[in-house]
């Protein structure tokens, strides 16, 4: 106890009060500490490197980097395209058709007609290529490869001959001017993205002509365009997030190993295919001039060697795991893509009905949240608006308000026979009405797909032709089907009428 304590002994007390204090938060945040291993330090953790900054601050000096070694995987690495490509045939496929879905039936048959003009032919594609369809998977597999993708609405003129006057110029992330990060009045500028006071996009700032472009013209000035004429497609990962990275990050260090351990095992095979022989003669070849040295050894070379020579080889070490390693390494890069083993390498050996199907199931579902969380909201719905503006414009366009229903394409069944018997099942329980199974199975338009029925079976029945698929006339058992009886009217016993 010190003089202080001694002379002044209520001072002492709250000191010691805020020592007890003290004492007790340490050994709390050691317990908490202890309790997350996460969170502990020692050796374990030594070298975990975290940073607490938000998305746009985290992404943004990796964007660039990421989106071109992305990209050189690609051309470089089967997997890596395998993967892309597979993504997108899944997501899209043949195309996320829309139906129209007007007050009026015209309205929907003017709308339909006039969409199979412009979206189904290559009118839609400022650089007159792809169809609409075609552009979904063009898009799609950009948002794998670079992350981000950015599709440009294009006004053309009446003279054009457009069925609509209105073009999609589709955009690589490169266009956005990512040193733009300041503000512009009262709003606020991120990587290129302009977000007003309340968060909403409102404009981006976009190059004329491609950064990395070869004719040496590009103009390193970039353009506020306006966000209506502008749909920025990424799936985020972070609240707050502007602009979205390649899905190739987590897995691309890993790949790359993989890639150097296949040079490393090719070269071993290399080193241990040039088998040679050398003999070495005997006295008889004394005097005789010494065969010049080999400085390079080629496969089934025979050499013959100097008297007193002698050639001595290192062992380099084997690597006999190869196989597992392979297995686990394209394991593990297609988890982290989000899709099947199976789909990556195309290795379909081990795998049998029950493994498959789970497999892609879980597929499935993650192509849903792909179609259903961005390449719909954000691509197909704001085409559509677009779309209806623009043929508004035209003469004979229909100016009442549509939305449109998307059809995603039709999903492959695993196993038909039990899958088509599960669906029958849901309709005769009232689970599922007839239309919306077909919409499951991929027919945009189930109106279409009943009057094609119709059609055909007046033509069987004109003929006086019967099938076993008809159900009017034949059981699922094969056997013909009574008519329905006609009803009579019911007499009284004295012959009169009811």
């Amino acid at each position: 106890m010190g003089v202080i304590d001694t002379l002044f002994p209520g001072m002492a007390a709250k000191r010691a009060e805020s020592r007890l204090k003290k004492a007790k938060a340490e050994m709390v945040t050691q317990m908490l500490a202890r309790r997350f291993e996460g969170a502990a330090g020692g050796r374990r953790n030594d070298g975990w490197r975290s940073a607490g900054t938000d998305a746009n601050a985290e992404n943004g000096p990796a964007l660039a980097v990421l989106r071109n070694r992305a990209r050189d995987m690609r051309r470089n690495n089967p997997y890596a395209e395998r993967a892309i490509t597979g993504i997108a045939d899944n997501v899209v496929g043949a195309g996320i058709v829309p139906r129209p879905k007007a007050k009026s039936a015209r309205a929907n048959k003017k709308l339909a007609a006039t969409w199979a003009q412009w979206g189904e032919t290559i009118a839609c594609d400022a650089d007159g290529v792809e169809n609409f369809y075609g552009l979904q998977h063009k898009i799609m597999e950009t948002v794998a490869e670079a992350g981000e993708c950015l599709i440009r609405r294009r006004w053309r003129r009446s003279s054009d001959g457009l069925p609509v006057p209105m073009q999609l110029q589709v955009l690589e992330p490169d266009f956005l001017d990512e040193s733009k990060a300041s503000r512009n009045g009262g709003n606020q500028i991120i990587q290129g993205v302009e977000f007003d006071a309340l968060g909403r996009r409102v404009a981006y700032w976009l190059f004329d002509e491609h950064p990395g472009a070869a004719t040496g013209l590009t103009s390193l000035q970039s353009r506020r365009v306006p966000a209506e004429d502008v749909i920025h497609v990424y799936l985020p990962r972070r609240p707050g997030q502007a602009r979205g990275y390649t899905w190739l990050a987590p897995i691309m260090q890993r790949l790359r190993h993989f890639d150097e351990m296949e040079d490393a095992v090719m070269e071993q095979a290399k080193i241990a295919a040039c088998f040679a022989a050398f003999i070495t003669p005997g006295d008889m070849s004394t005097g005789a001039k010494a065969p010049p040295l080999v400085d390079r050894v080629e496969p089934g070379i025979i050499q013959q060697l100097a008297m007193g020579e002698d050639v001595k080889f290192a062992t380099p070490p084997s690597f006999n795991g190869y196989s597992t390693y392979a297995w686990q390494a394209l394991h593990a890069v297609a988890v982290g893509l989000g899709i099947p083993y199976e789909l990556l390498t195309g290795d379909l050996k081990g795998v049998n009905f029950s493994s498959g199907r789970m497999g892609w199931l879980h597929f499935a579902r993650r192509v849903d949240v792909w179609q259903w969380r961005m390449i719909i909201p954000q691509f197909c719905e704001p085409v559509w608006l677009w779309f209806m503006e623009a043929q508004a414009m035209t003469s004979g366009g229909v100016l009442e308000e549509a939305v449109s229903e998307w059809v995603p394409p039709r999903r492959d069944m695993v196993d038909p026979s039990s899958e088509v018997k599960v669906i029958r099942d849901r309709m005769r329980l009232g689970l599922l009405t007839p239309d919306d199974a077909l919409r499951e199975m991929g027919y945009t338009d189930p109106d279409e797909v009943l009057a094609r029925f119709q059609s055909h079976f007046e033509k069987v029945d004109k003929a006086g032709m019967v099938f076993d698929y008809d159900a009017r006339k034949v059981s699922a058992g094969g056997q013909p089907v009574a008519p329905p009886s006609t009803p009579t009217e019911s007499t009284n016993d004295d012959g009169s009428d009811d």
